[in-house]
């Protein structure tokens, strides 16, 4: 998390000249796609925008600064302001600390609030989904994160940027390991499951040794495994051993993080929302969702989990009027506009 003031010039992708100043830009920029808020000093969301995702890692700092900048203006122009006081921006791929403050100085560059504070976009989720600043999210999409926060500033996250910061889940680990086990299934080296059978044939092939080779020679795209992920829940339910035995791992991930998150900001003794969002979690899989709360009634009884439904953008504006010490009514009426919507 970081912070900047004013004084950069106005740099290409800047909004447009207008009349009036408004209270918080809220940006909650995940990998498929970005979401803006304009609120309003008396708490009102008066411009709102979507446009595609942000992904650094793939097409640089500047290019993806440049597709959150489009959303901007427009949620601007309906706003009718040239800037606000404010910038709150959850984003993706912003995991460490260095990458925070040089995403900050990105956005800080186009001069659309007179502060600017970057957080990863799982705080997002976090936020949305609890009245103050205090407890712990969980988010399985793609990846899987983690991140806790208390009243005081205090906050526990992980790296999470894949195998090599220890993560495990998500729907591309899920995907990889269900296709590792059937492959393993066909060929002899592991034990039956019907994933052998089901993977390949939600792509019209008849063997796992055609899927891999699909794979391989990308036949079917690289971006398609992720189809995969369906595929080994419906095994689950159907009883697979294999994909029973995957989904309950990442029940324990998640538990596993989210226990963690508690002890580090010392919450594991008190009632604390442990909030669940992303994709795979969202889909409420009845095996992952009771397994999820079985494993936390056994290591954090006072953890309360529950399942976001709240936009992410949400929670960015929250987080937003947090920092500028808005009153409660404010926070109010921006959360009765997410969720009467």
């Amino acid at each position: 998390m970081t912070s900047s003031e004013s004084g950069a010039g106005t740099a290409a992708g800047s909004a447009p000249a207008a009349s009036a100043t408004a209270l918080v830009l809220a940006i909650d920029a995940g990998n498929s796609k970005t979401d803006v808020a304009v609120v309003a000093a008396d708490g009102r969301v008066t411009g709102t925008a979507r446009g595609g995702g942000f992904r650094p890692p793939a097409v640089g700092v500047e290019a993806a600064v440049n597709a959150v900048a489009d959303a901007v203006r427009r949620a601007f122009a309906e706003a009718g302001v040239a800037s606000v006081s404010h910038v709150s921006a959850c984003l993706a791929n912003a995991d460490l600390p260095v990458e925070e403050e040089q995403l900050a100085a990105a956005l800080h560059a186009r001069a659309w609030g007179t502060s600017v504070e970057v957080r990863n976009d799982t705080f997002a989720i976090l936020r949305a989904g609890i009245a103050e600043p205090r407890g712990v999210a969980v988010v399985c999409g793609a990846g899987i994160n983690c991140v806790g926060m208390r009243s005081d500033g205090r906050t526990a996250r992980f790296p999470a940027i894949g195998r090599i910061s220890g993560d495990w889940g998500g729907g591309w680990g899920l995907a990889e390991e269900a296709l590792w086990h059937a492959a393993r299934a066909e060929d002899g080296r592991g034990g039956p499951t019907a994933l052998a059978r089901t993977l390949p044939a939600h792509f019209g092939l008849d063997s796992m040794y055609a899927l891999i080779e699909a794979l391989h020679l990308e036949h079917i795209g690289n971006a398609r495994r992720h189809e995969l992920t369906p595929v080994l829940f419906a095994t689950a339910v159907d009883g697979d051993p294999v994909a029973r035995a995957i989904v309950d791992r990442l029940a324990d991930e998640v538990v596993a993080m989210a226990t963690v998150a508690l002890t580090r900001l010392d919450l594991l003794a008190e009632e604390t929302p442990v909030l669940l969002g992303g994709s795979i979690l969202a889909a409420r899989h009845p095996q992952l969702d009771d397994r999820i709360r079985e494993l936390l009634a056994a290591r954090a009884p006072k953890a309360v989990p529950r399942v976001v439904a709240a936009s992410p953008v949400l929670g960015a504006a929250l987080l937003g009027l947090d920092h500028v010490g808005a009153p409660d009514d404010l926070h109010a009426r921006v959360r009765a506009h997410y969720e009467e919507a």
